[in-house]
């Protein structure tokens, strides 16, 4: 029998995103617990300029007050047409408490009248690992465009409006697993996942 392997502790306390990255990482023997488990830990600040910079920072810092080797990752949405917004803010776009609708919502005003050749976008992930001696990071993108109204059920933040053409649906439009086969955080957990390997964690 494969001997276990030492836990791994996932900087998010993001249900939803955790959802995907357990889907993501499912086959994995590692022992995956998450900022949840951790209630008495302080909110991590995300306080970066880059989303390599807040990957790090939350991989750091978990990594530090509880001794596990720990991965963070940030996610931003960059949309052409308004210079790369929202960028490192998408997950407060519309204020430090927005709902993903609200941060939806903004986006659309924002795009309202720009036509479908000009509505191009991409989500963007990075994840880093921090342990005993080493920190690396990975990332992952997944071009699309921005519809002009929601579509779909499932995921959740931009999900709905983010249209990925070579699939004709939007990532809400898609199953868990369709999704995670070709989004921003499954290629870059995918790695993180082969990295992790590699560093023997």
């Amino acid at each position: 029998m494969r001997e276990r392997l030492p836990r791994l502790l996932i900087a998010t306390r993001n249900r939803d995103k955790l959802e995907e990255i357990r889907s993501i990482l499912g086959d994995s023997s590692q022992d995956f617990v998450s900022l949840l488990d951790f209630p008495e830990l302080e909110e991590i600040v995300e306080s970066g300029a880059t989303l390599e910079e807040n990957a790090f920072i939350k991989a750091r810092t978990a990594f530090e007050k509880t001794g596990i080797p720990s991965i963070g990752d940030d996610t931003g949405l960059e949309v052409d047409v308004l210079g790369g917004r929202p960028g490192v803010y998408s997950s407060r776009y519309a204020g430090e408490k927005a709902t993903y609708s609200q941060n939806v919502d903004k986006l659309l005003r924002e795009m309202e009248g720009v036509p479908a050749r000009k509505r191009r976008a991409r989500f963007r992930c990075v994840a880093a690992v921090a342990g005993p001696g080493f920190e690396k990071s990975v990332d992952g993108v997944c071009e699309g465009i921005i519809l002009e109204t929601r579509r779909g059920d499932g995921g959740f933040g931009y999900d709905p409006v983010f249209f990925v053409s070579e699939t004709g649906r939007t990532f809400a439009e898609m199953s868990l697993a369709d999704k995670n086969a070709i989004s921003h955080r499954g290629r870059a957990f995918r790695a993180m996942a082969e990295l992790v390997k590699k560093l023997s964690i």
